[in-house]
This record gives structure tokens, sequence and C-alpha cells, in this order.
């Protein structure tokens, strides 16, 4: 099973302040065993929201109306900071991984992924449709080179680009566990096609409801574990998109893309997706 561990922000993350060094060695020390175990898939650290961007939608196709909203965002404790993403036997796994995250204080939510077999197939599905696509892509993402072969590949970066993490926020629909219909996910197969075929995409998953998730909350060495749901469902992720573009705009032009696609057949005509840039290795202090 696959796991994201989402870290949420602080009033030193969204100042832009970095984490000192013993507290990235303790990361890099629980990322190396994480990674023996073969556990680790991908981690990254997601800079402060006065560098991100919110696009939300109102109404359907081209009736709806787009509203592009700067940051930084008011909500500290809602907002992310960083994640890992993991895979383990279990969620309970996944929550002991979770509570060896280093750091005295704040939150950690934890969310299972889609995978393609948890959609049913439909008898409408094409040949080489969105799931073949799909499993396409994972097999190319997890190819590993034969120098560590623990280690999962991402697809090459491209000079001159930045990568964002485009998130689309949960709704009622997504939280009560109801699945896209093959019309969307086929929409949203040839979307994230074109964006592969590019070189844009580098990663993407759907979040299942925060009914199978939880939350581990730090206080100095205690760590209590909180099962889902979760009420707030504006502030929750209910999936993403890892790209790297040349500028905001290409990526704000995405998020204009994939937000209607969201919205097919849905009774509730309003969604939103938060666009932030990732920190790069070069960024950390040596």
């Amino acid at each position: 099973m696959r796991f994201m561990m989402l870290i949420k922000s602080d009033s030193k993350a969204e100042a832009g302040i970095l984490p000192d060094q013993q507290l990235l060695t303790e990361m890099g020390r629980l990322n190396e065993e994480m990674m023996k175990a073969g556990a680790l898939l991908s981690s990254e650290g997601l800079r402060p929201s006065s560098q991100g961007t919110r696009v939300r939608l109102s109404g359907r196709g081209s009736a709806g109306t787009s509203t592009v909203i700067d940051g930084p965002f008011a909500e500290t404790n809602d907002l992310i900071a960083g994640f890992w993403l993991i895979q383990t036997k279990s969620k309970e796994e996944a929550i002991e991984w979770a509570r060896r995250v280093p750091g005295q204080a704040g939150e950690i939510e934890i969310r299972a992924l889609f995978e393609a077999s948890d959609f049913p197939v439909d008898p409408s599905e094409k040949p080489d449709g969105w799931r073949e696509q799909e499993v396409r892509f994972r097999e190319a993402a997890d190819r590993a080179p034969e120098s560590a072969p623990e280690i999962s590949t991402a697809p090459a970066r491209k000079p001159g680009t930045t990568r964002f993490m485009v998130m689309l926020k949960s709704d009622e629909r997504t939280e009560s566990e109801a699945l896209p219909n093959p019309e969307t996910l086929s929409a949203m197969g040839a979307l994230m096609t074109e964006l592969a075929t590019s070189g844009a995409l580098l990663s993407g998953d759907g979040l299942k409801p925060t009914s199978k998730g939880a939350r581990i909350k730090r206080a100095g060495s205690r760590r209590t574990v909180i099962d889902g749901p979760f009420t707030e469902t504006k502030e929750i992720i209910a999936g993403y998109s890892m790209i790297q573009v040349e500028s905001m705009d290409e990526a704000i032009d995405f998020a204009k893309r994939w937000l209607p696609i969201h919205l097919q057949g849905a009774e509730a005509a309003a969604s939103e997706i938060e666009i932030r840039p990732l920190y790069e290795r070069s960024d950390m202090p040596a």
C-alpha cells in the first residue's frame, strides 16, 4: 500500500526559515532507514505559501469563472510544508514511520493513495485508455537505476524549469468515497498523458478520503494518533500532480484545465487548487 505522510506547516516554515543542521541530519537519517527498508518512494519540501497561488473555479464549462489568488494564506496550521511518499504493508506500519519523524511539535497527516485496481473496470473503457496509460506511467516511474535499485526514479529534470506541487482540494464528493465516472477518468488520463509526453509531469496521485487516514500530533516526545475522518474539508488534499514548467503562469494554466475535469458530473460546481513551488537541494545551506 502507498501512503502520503503530509507534514503540516508552522510559522517558521511560512517565514521561509529552513530546518537547522541537526533537524536536517535527523531527517536524512530517517530517510536512509526508510530507504533501506524499501519504504521510501520520495520526499519533498514545499516553499512558503507566500510564493504560492490558488486557482478557484465556480460554475461549469465555459460558464465557469476562475479566480487566481496569490499567497500568503492565513490558515498556517492547515497548510502543507512537505511530504513523504512511502509504501508499507499497512496503515499501522505507515503510522509507525510517522511517529519517528523528528521534531518537537506539529502534525503529520497520513493518507492512503488510490491504485488503478481501486477503480472498477467499466465496459465502455477503450483499449489503451486511462487505465493502461496509468499502468505504463507507474512502471516507467518505478524503474530504478542499477546503482541504487531501492530508489524509484522520476522523469528527467528539464533545465530552466521549476517544480511545482499542484494540489486539488477536497470536497464533499471526494470525502464521500465517490469515485470519478469513466468520462472524468478518460479526460484526466488524456490531460496527464499530454503532460507526461511533454516531460512536464513528474508524478501524480489521488488520495483516498480522510476516513481511511490518520493524524499524528507531536508535543515533545509524545505522539498522539487520531483516526479520520476529518471535518475541515476545504483544506484537505484530494489529489496532486508534481510538474516541472518554466513559470507559475504555466502551472496556473494547468490548474485551470484540471479543475473543470474534476467538476464533471458534480452537483456542487466549485473547486480549488493550490500551487506551491518545491525546495531544491541547492536551497539547503552547506
